[in-house]
């Protein structure tokens, strides 16, 4: 059912592009533009098991995605530029800004060789543990022994469970399963768990995760980009629905002073751990509105509206599937046809009527 679903999907999308009304709809539901979000840049690889497929792109793809904006006459915009649009009234032109979570190695050696070349602006969301070596890539320890073993066993909520994955889908279900419930957690709890199994399983995390993120030498040439805006993702990047409000606003606060004092420039812009309406809640819009962030991004779909109709805390994006990788899809998306309308917040309606009465 899931892949007949998928098949009608791609078939609307199709004939949204061919018969080109994602293009007229775009005047009425393209809004101010859009932010693109990406995690890992990377060559594909092979393997059945590839639970953050949906989460990388190739460099091939990025390069032909920055062409295809320029192509169709979006401009390339930083996160200053973005939060400007969004309160200004509505324009011809409609923006695109390119953003990247995670702080992923593969960004420095695969994606930031080809944003120099084309001189776009960027923004990299950080969390500042992963640099000094001390940050938990859980997700990529829980897809290394999944992907290598036949049978799982586990203390989950007080019980020895096992799981049997012989099949490649029994590996997805169960690798779904225990990422909910990992990042469901509360920290203590979440890191008894996750070294629990990497000790059963012989999987060294604290190798994984160093290996997979950049150090301060890679960001201090990013830092040296003018075309490079450095964004927080909190130190740890928990789910913030998953902590006590002191401790996520302790997060955000302190990757902030962190990445501030690394880098010896204000940090203005800031990204939800995770992203999704899962990991995050209203009062940690709140939250990063007083740690003093100019925006705060999600990974929920959708345009940014001008005229301040899209809360600057609370922006949506374009969390771009990395399986898909058709420039015919991304253009029908970007028109925002197919994403429902967004009723205003409280706040972006202040901001509106302000601007239409001045």
């Amino acid at each position: 059912m899931a892949s007949e679903n998928r098949f009608v999907k791609r078939a609307q999308m199709e004939l949204a592009y061919f018969s080109f009304y994602a293009r007229l709809k775009q005047r009425q539901t393209g809004g101010a533009g859009v932010v693109l979000r990406f995690h890992r840049v990377r060559p594909r690889r092979l393997g059945g098991f590839q639970p953050h497929q949906a989460q990388e792109i190739t460099p091939r793809f990025l390069d032909r995605t920055i062409r295809a904006l320029k192509r169709w006459k979006y401009d390339i915009v930083s996160m200053d530029e973005v939060c400007q649009r969004a309160v200004s009234p509505p324009s011809r032109e409609r923006f695109a800004a390119i953003t990247f979570d995670g702080g992923y190695k593969d960004f420095i050696t695969n994606a930031h060789p080809i944003l120099e070349k084309y001189g776009v602006p960027y923004t990299v969301y950080l969390p500042t543990a992963f640099p000094d070596g001390l940050g938990q890539a859980w997700w990529l320890a829980l897809e290394q022994m999944i992907g290598r073993e036949s049978r799982i066993s586990l203390v989950m909520d007080r019980q020895e469970r096992h799981f049997m994955i012989y099949q490649t889908q029994a590996k997805y279900e169960l690798f779904e399963l225990l990422s909910e419930w990992l990042r469901s957690l509360p920290p203590a709890d979440q890191a008894f768990a996750i070294k629990d199994l990497c000790k059963r399983y012989s999987v060294d995390m604290e190798a994984l995760s160093h290996e997979a993120s950049m150090d301060w030498d890679d960001l201090g040439k990013l830092a040296s980009d003018p075309n490079c805006t450095i964004g927080s993702a909190t130190v740890n990047y928990p789910a913030l629905s998953s902590l006590r409000d002191a401790d996520a606003q302790r997060e955000i606060a302190m990757g902030k002073a962190v990445t501030e004092a690394a880098f010896h420039r204000e940090v203005r812009h800031f990204a939800y751990p995770f992203g999704d309406r899962e990991a995050w809640r209203r009062q940690h819009v709140v939250m990063a509105d007083e740690a003093g962030f100019a925006s705060a991004v999600s990974g929920l779909s959708g345009v940014i509206e001008p005229l301040g109709r899209t809360n600057l805390h609370a922006l949506p994006r374009i969390d771009w599937d990395g399986r898909q990788r058709s420039l015919r899809m991304m253009r029908v998306i970007l028109s925002g046809f197919t994403f429902a309308p967004v009723a205003p917040t409280r706040s972006s309606q202040l901001t509106r009527q302000a601007l239409t009465s001045s």
